[in-house]
C-alpha cells in the first residue's frame, strides 16, 4: 500500500476492541499526557525508529492527531515506509474525546 486510507472514530474504535489494530498519537507530549485513546502509542520523531521495529509492516495502523489533519502527512509517511494498511482518523482525537473513553496520564 502506498496510499494511507481515511477511517472514522466508530471503524477505529471496532479495530481497536478486535486487537487488530495499533494507534499511533502523534501529538505533542503534553497533549498526548493530558489525554489519549487507551493503549495509543505516542510517535514522534525520537519514537519513529523504535515504532518501526516494534510493529510488523502488516501490522494496521491508524494514525492520530488534533483534528485529522497531520494526522493525514504521518500516514503517508509510514505508508511509504512499508506499512501495508495505514489510517488517518477522520475527526482526530477531539472526536474521539467527544464520543468514546480515553485515559489521562495527568489524572485529569
Amino acid at each position: 500500500m502506498k496510499e494511507f486510507k481515511h477511517i472514522s472514530v466508530t471503524e477505529t474504535a471496532a479495530l481497536q476492541a478486535e486487537g487488530k489494530v495499533v494507534i499511533a498519537d502523534i501529538r505533542d507530549e503534553q497533549s498526548f499526557a493530558a489525554a489519549h485513546i487507551d493503549g495509543a502509542y505516542h510517535l514522534t520523531n525520537g519514537s519513529l525508529v523504535g515504532f518501526m521495529q516494534q510493529f510488523e509492516f502488516e501490522q494496521p495502523v491508524v494514525v492520530v492527531c488534533y483534528h485529522g489533519n497531520s494526522s493525514q502527512g504521518a500516514a503517508q509517511y509510514l505508508a511509504q515506509q512499508g506499512f501495508e494498511q495505514v489510517y488517518s482518523m477522520d475527526g482526530g482525537f477531539e472526536s474521539w474525546r467527544s464520543q468514546l473513553p480515553f485515559v489521562s496520564d495527568s489524572g485529569a
